[in-house]
């Protein structure tokens, strides 16, 4: 059995033409399916539906009161696709904004496709530097806000396996806001310590010899610390 990723599925569904509502006549939008269980929580059968978000749809509007006087519920339901079939189905909605976050347009798929081409260009430089063991690149792309997590992550791994002592300072200065990204640079500059058997004192942050008794920069006594 071939199993298809995410990515894979999104692709061959965005390929298809997109359904019409049978009971408005409206293109359906692309929807991607919330990580929750629906239903019998089982599961939504797909990661990615075509539904109606056409706030006119009879369908829509006849939800209201058929929800009200049938189960004393104020919520509405919205027709649903599962694509590449003739399968359409009722979604239940608890408000007009329901399920509109979910929604997958042009400059959603446009923003996905500018992430992973900069994921692309930032892991083949990172294996240029790798062969070359070119830091200071490496270190720039770990410190630049603007590269992808994933990108900044494998740059502080590779720190942690190369990096030299010069690099521990301007890491410890900078913010990184991600606490993967955090925890990865973290787990970097401890390499960094044990690799030149160094650690830095824990008054004045500056780098000491491991088997340090005395700070030689604040002159404070580190022993056991």
């Amino acid at each position: 059995m071939v199993f298809e990723t995410k990515e894979q599925v999104l692709e061959k569904v965005m390929s298809m033409p997109k359904p019409h509502c049978p009971h408005c006549d409206q293109e359906m939008s692309l929807w991607e399916v919330p990580p929750v269980n629906f239903s019998d929580g089982l599961g939504w059968g797909a990661p990615y539906l075509f539904m109606c978000f056409n706030d006119d749809c009879p369908f829509y509007k006849r939800g209201w009161e058929s929800m009200r006087e049938n189960y004393a519920h104020n919520c509405s339901y919205r027709c649903m696709n599962y694509p590449g079939t003739e399968q359409f189905e009722a979604i239940p909605v608890f408000s007009p904004a329901g399920g509109t976050g979910q929604i997958i347009d042009d400059e959603v798929l446009a923003a996905r496709k500018a992430l992973e081409e900069n994921i692309k260009k930032g892991f083949s430089i990172l294996a240029e530097c790798y062969v070359s063991k070119d830091m200071p690149t490496v270190m720039q792309l770990l410190l630049d806000g603007a590269e992808p997590v994933r990108v900044r992550i494998k740059a502080a791994e590779m720190i942690g396996d190369f990096g030299e002592l010069e690099a521990v300072e301007p890491i410890r200065n900078a913010k990184f806001g991600n606490v993967k990204l955090q925890e990865t640079v973290d787990a970097a500059v401890g390499k960094i310590h044990a690799r030149f058997f160094t650690r830095e004192c824990p008054f004045c942050a500056e780098i000491i010899k491991k088997r340090a008794k005395i700070c030689k920069h604040c002159g404070k006594e580190v022993a056991g610390l």
